[in-house]
C-alpha cells in the first residue's frame, strides 16, 4: 500500500516532537496509575498505609486494645480496653472494659517475687481471653505497682516487678515491654486518674476551665490533680530534692493543659491508719471502736490498736488526724499550702468541680449515706463527718449489725476511716464543708459504665495512634505518642 504525502508529514512531525510528547505523557500516566490504586477518602489513605507498613498491622482492623494491671496495696485488678481509630472506647462483649480484681496485692507476697507474679496469672488469662487472637502479639500490657510496692524496702520491689516481667515474657502472648512493667510514681498516678476521668465526661479538647479536679485516695497514697492556668503554672515553686515536680504540661485532644499533680505517700488509707496509730502509741486509740482490742499490721510493721478506755470519739480522733497530717506543724514557704508544706497549686477554674474517688466511694458507701447501687453522688465533707460521729458512738458489738456492709477486718476502724477522710478534704485540702463534690466509682461513657480508675488513661497512652495528614506529600502517617506527653 503506498502511503499519500500527508501521511509522511504527519509521520515528521511525530518524530520532531516524540521527546515533548513522553516528557508531557509519562508523568501523566503515573499519576492516573497512583490515582487508580488509591480510591479517594482518608479511609482509603489510612488503607494505603496500613498495605504500605506505615500504620502498624493491628489496626488495619480499625481496633486496637490495651491491658493495663494495677497492682494496688489492697489487691491487684486488671483492665481490658479496646479502641477504635478516633481513640474511642469499643464494646467488648456488653460492656466497655473487661474488670477483673483479687486479693491481696503482690506486696502481700514481699518474701516471695515469683508468688507475687504468679498472683497474676488468673488475671492474665481472663485478659487475654478477650483480645482476638490475632491482636495479642500487637496488643501492649503494662502493669503499674502503686503506693503498696513503693513503701516496701530494699530491693524487694525490684525483685517482685522483675518475677512480673518474666511472668509475661514466657507465658504471656500479649506485647511485653519491661519498661511497661514498673512502681507507678505519684505523679503519674495522679495524672492517668486525672485523664480518665475527664476523657469519660468528654471533657478532654475543652478549655481547662472546663475539666474538673480529682481526688483519688488509695490504700497508700492519695493524689490530687487539676488543671491550672497558664499564669498559675509560671508561679508553680520548685519542687523540694527528690521530689516530682507540681506541673505537667500534656497534650491531649489538641489543647495543651498545665496539670498540677501532688501525690502524699503515706497518707493513702491503709497507710493513714498506721500514721494515726503512731499518734496513739500504745495507750489506746479514740479512732477504734469500743470493745476491740488487736494490732494492726501495715508494711511489715504492727500497731496497737485497741480501743481507749473511754471508747471512741470523733473530737480526740480527729485531733490525733490533724496531728497525722502535720496540718498545724509543717511551714508553709509557698503563698499557699495543703499539708505537709506541699503547694496546693493555686486553686482556680481547675479546681472548682471536685471529683473525688477510690476508698471515699467506698466507705460512704458501707457508712450508709450514699446508695452503693448508683455509680455516682453528690455529697459534702460534712456529710463524712455526720457519719463518722454515727461510727464514732457505735460500739463494735452493735457495728456489726448497724453496718453489716462494712467487711469485718475494716470494721475496728470505720471511725477512724471516715475521720480521716472529713479530716483529710477540710483539713488537709482546704475543701469547704458545705461544698458540693462528685463520688465517684464509675462514669456513664456512652451506654455503659466504666471505672473510675487510672488505668484507663494509661491504657489511652499506651494505644493511641494519631492520626494525622501530612499537608506536603498527602501521605498517611501515625504518631506515638501524642496524645500524653509530659
Amino acid at each position: 500500500m503506498t502511503k499519500r504525502p500527508g501521511y509522511r508529514l504527519h509521520d515528521d512531525k511525530i518524530q520532531r516532537y516524540r521527546g515533548v510528547i513522553l516528557v508531557i505523557s509519562i508523568p501523566l500516566l503515573l499519576i492516573g496509575f497512583v490515582l487508580f490504586v488509591m480510591p479517594s477518602g482518608e479511609e482509603s489513605v489510612e488503607r494505603y498505609a496500613i498495605t504500605h507498613r506505615k500504620v502498624p498491622p493491628n489496626l488495619s482492623s480499625g481496633k486496637s486494645y490495651a491491658v493495663i494491671f494495677d497492682a494496688g496495696s489492697s489487691g491487684s485488678r486488671v483492665h481490658v480496653y479496646c479502641f477504635d481509630r478516633n481513640l474511642d472506647l469499643v464494646h467488648i462483649g456488653k460492656e466497655l472494659e473487661l474488670f477483673e480484681q483479687i486479693k491481696p496485692g503482690l506486696s502481700a507476697y514481699a518474701a516471695n517475687p515469683r508468688e507475687a507474679a504468679e498472683s497474676l496469672l488468673t488475671l492474665l488469662d481472663k485478659a487475654e481471653s478477650v483480645v482476638p487472637k490475632e491482636l495479642r502479639s500487637s496488643t501492649p500490657v503494662r502493669v503499674g505497682a502503686t503506693a503498696g510496692l513503693r513503701a516496701l524496702e530494699g530491693d524487694t520491689p525490684d525483685r517482685i516487678l522483675n518475677a512480673v516481667k518474666e511472668l509475661l515474657k514466657y507465658r504471656s502472648s500479649l506485647k511485653s515491654d519491661p519498661q511497661g512493667v514498673t512502681v507507678l510514681d505519684g505523679m503519674q498516678e495522679g495524672a492517668y486518674q486525672w485523664v480518665t476521668i475527664n476523657y469519660l465526661l468528654g471533657n478532654l479538647g475543652q478549655d481547662y476551665s472546663e475539666t474538673v479536679g480529682v481526688v483519688d485516695l488509695g490504700g497508700g497514697s492519695v493524689q490530687m490533680a487539676y488543671a491550672i492556668s497558664d499564669e498559675a503554672a509560671a508561679k508553680a515553686p520548685g519542687a523540694s530534692p527528690g521530689e516530682d515536680a507540681y506541673v505537667s504540661k500534656m497534650y491531649l485532644r489538641g489543647r495543651t493543659y498545665n496539670l498540677y499533680v501532688h501525690s502524699y505517700l503515706h497518707y493513702g488509707l491503709l497507710a493513714a491508719r498506721a500514721e494515726i496509730l503512731k499518734v496513739s502509741g500504745k495507750s489506746g486509740s479514740p479512732c477504734i471502736l469500743s470493745g476491740y482490742e488487736g494490732s494492726y499490721n501495715y508494711g511489715g510493721v504492727a500497731f496497737d490498736a485497741s480501743s481507749s478506755s473511754a471508747g471512741s470519739n470523733m473530737n480526740d480522733c480527729r485531733r490525733q488526724a490533724q496531728q497525722a497530717l502535720k496540718v498545724n506543724e509543717s511551714t508553709c514557704t509557698h503563698m499557699k499550702c495543703t499539708f505537709g508544706g506541699v503547694w496546693n497549686g493555686g486553686g482556680g477554674d481547675g479546681q472548682k468541680n471536685l471529683f473525688v474517688a477510690s476508698f471515699f466511694f467506698d466507705r460512704a458507701a458501707e457508712a450508709g449515706f450514699i446508695d452503693p447501687n448508683q455509680p455516682v453522688a453528690q455529697v459534702s465533707a460534712s456529710d463524712f463527718e455526720d457519719a463518722a460521729k454515727r461510727a464514732c458512738q457505735t460500739s463494735l458489738k452493735d457495728a456489726k449489725s448497724t453496718y453489716s456492709h462494712v467487711d469485718e477486718a475494716n470494721l475496728p476502724y470505720l471511725c477512724m476511716d471516715l475521720v480521716y477522710q472529713f479530716t483529710l478534704l477540710v483539713d488537709g485540702f482546704a475543701v469547704d464543708p458545705w461544698q458540693k463534690i462528685t463520688l465517684v466509682k464509675k462514669v456513664k461513657y456512652q451506654n455503659a459504665y466504666v471505672e473510675a480508675a487510672w488505668p484507663l488513661g494509661s491504657a489511652i497512652e499506651a494505644a493511641h495512634f494519631d492520626w494525622k495528614l501530612d499537608e506536603i506529600t498527602g501521605m498517611g502517617v501515625f504518631r506515638l505518642p501524642g496524645f500524653l506527653s509530659r
